[in-house]
């Protein structure tokens, strides 16, 4: 893990010195901002891509799902990314038609922060939601400790932590809580933005991984690499069929399997709490958001091939990474909507 961890630093870092010195040389800059979601595997594309096509540069600005949307709807980029699909409302207010490319799938999960535990931490659906309604406050509950033995010592308060700006991981995990629990669906609901019965916030992935690092007894989500990347444990979640499951490639697209069996024109579909027996419960989708008419014919040509690039040739970078690649149903119909682009 720690060599993953290196490894991943060292793309980061060749990232920041491909994309500053590209800047300089490169005659066409694409710009996009958005979700942090799938930012480690957008960075390792756009470094990537820059070989491909030294011609092409990128800046993203990581700003959230929410703050995506808005730079996008406000043309103020030439893409957006965001792990909540866009409502029928949202798209109709858009200045032009706006496409919505679904790019990879990635498991949202629960990190902690647990001194004294030394096994994996095992939650159900009913604990999670009773942790983030505030109804389970203390790590020796009796509903935690009759999943995890060894919470019995550990009388210690539950520091909960979510985010507190607009975020794509908000919305999958909240549509996560309000699919299992209707307390949570009547009280809290779900969105980019929610109202938090309890917790502290944290702004970007970057901030939940320094809570969790930093706060003893606290409990967060987050997008899997960066649990992955950073060292940090994930707990066990029991699933719809009563399966406890942990975040692989194999129980992330086991979560797609069923719910994309019936998607024909409009992939807009929550993976979360899916039935599969090997599935993952909070699954999501996230996208790259495009008009479909582009305003600048050099960078809508950029733009597009950029894309087929990332469908056709860039799809084995994922597990490197920790995300798992679109199912290839979903795959040839996103080809469609790619070739449908016009500049």
């Amino acid at each position: 893990m720690i060599n993953k961890m290196k490894k991943y630093m060292a793309i980061l870092a060749a990232v920041a010195v491909t994309l500053s010195a590209g800047q300089s040389f490169a005659e066409t800059v694409l710009k996009g901002a958005g979700a942090t979601f799938p930012y480690p595997l957008y960075s390792k594309w756009f470094r990537d891509y820059t070989l491909v096509d030294p011609v092409v540069a990128f800046t993203y600005d990581a700003i959230g799902s929410s703050g995506g949307v808005k730079q996008i709807m406000a043309q103020a980029v030439n893409f957006g990314a965001s792990d909540r699909f866009l409502t029928d409302e949202e798209l109709a207010a858009a200045p032009g038609k706006l496409l919505q490319i679904p790019t990879v799938m990635g498991a949202v999960v629960l990190s902690y922060n647990i001194p004294g535990l030394h096994s994996e931490l095992k939650l159900t659906p009913e604990a999670v939601s009773a942790i983030y309604l505030g109804e389970i406050s203390r790590w020796n509950d009796s509903r935690l400790v009759a999943l995890n033995k060894e919470l019995k010592t550990i009388d210690q308060k539950i520091i909960v932590v979510h985010r507190s700006d607009g975020s794509g991981t908000t919305s999958i995990f909240t549509d996560y809580l309000s699919s299992v629990s209707s307390e949570w669906a009547g009280k809290v609901g779900k969105g980019n933005t929610v109202q938090w019965p309890v917790g502290i916030g944290g702004k970007g992935s970057k901030e939940m991984v320094e809570h969790i690092r930093t706060v003893p007894f606290s409990i967060a989500y987050m997008e899997n690499a960066y649990t992955m990347v950073n060292n940090l444990p994930t707990a066990v979640l029991k699933n719809k069929t009563g399966r406890f499951v942990n975040p692989t490639m194999r129980s992330i697209r086991a979560a797609a399997v069923d719910a994309i069996k019936h998607v024909k024109n409009d992939y807009r579909v929550s993976l979360v709490n899916q039935a599969g027996k090997d599935a993952y419960p909070i699954v999501g989708l996230t996208w790259l958001l495009v008009y479909q008419e582009q305003k600048d014919p050099v960078k809508g040509k950029a733009l597009v091939e950029f894309l087929n690039w990332e469908l056709k040739k860039a799809e084995k970078m994922t597990s490197t990474l920790f995300y798992t690649p679109l199912p290839e149903k979903l795959g040839s119909m996103v080809n469609q909507v790619i070739r449908s682009i016009r500049y």
